[in-house]
């Protein structure tokens, strides 16, 4: 049989309880911050605000504001209420806004990697470098709606329809008045 050593403890000094509990609150909040922020194979997704609902899938399109930043601050590209597949944006972008719901507000940090890679992404009318080769990027992004791309396309038909049943209705007006 084993001996065991016994170590008395400390009597806890005067005022050593409160910062006993701040720590114990402090270790608490700052978990829950990193809960809200979750990473995905180098992706970070931060949640800023959370947004409530499911989320979109690569099928869908969103609606969305965002503000997308290179590491040294320069903002790079901006647009409000902007519809895009999800599908058909850089691959951390994409994984980032299946993981958002309406609503909610978001932070991405997307390595190189899941963005241009090694290629430098040029102004089309200038040929300016907008974005350097093995860029990472910061994205602030505004999940505001998505649909998937089988409503869309039922609502484009339904317009459709809506548009050609008013073609083909009977013109009023100046063309139907006898003329003198």
């Amino acid at each position: 049989m084993s001996e065991i050593t016994r170590v008395p403890l400390q009597p806890v000094g005067k005022g050593s309880l409160t910062r006993i509990w701040i720590g114990v609150i402090l270790a608490l909040l700052i978990g829950a911050t990193a809960a809200w922020s979750t990473r995905y194979q180098g992706l970070v997704v931060e949640t800023l605000k959370a947004g409530s609902g499911p989320s979109p899938t690569l099928g869908d399109v969103v609606l969305v504001n965002y503000a997308g930043h290179l590491a040294n601050g320069k903002e790079f590209d901006k647009g409000e209420k902007v519809a895009m597949p999800v599908e058909g944006v850089i691959p951390g972008f994409s994984k980032g806004l299946q993981k958002m719901q309406r609503g909610g507000k978001y932070k991405l940090v997307i390595p190189a990697a899941m963005a241009y890679g090694a290629q430098d992404q040029k102004n089309p009318s200038t040929g300016e470098v907008v974005i350097p080769a093995n860029s990472d990027l910061t994205f602030d992004v505004e999940l505001l709606d998505f649909k998937s791309a089988a409503e869309i396309e039922q609502r484009r038909q339904m317009l459709q329809q809506l548009q050609q049943q008013m073609g083909s209705a009977p013109k009023g007006g100046a063309e139907s008045a006898p003329q003198p």
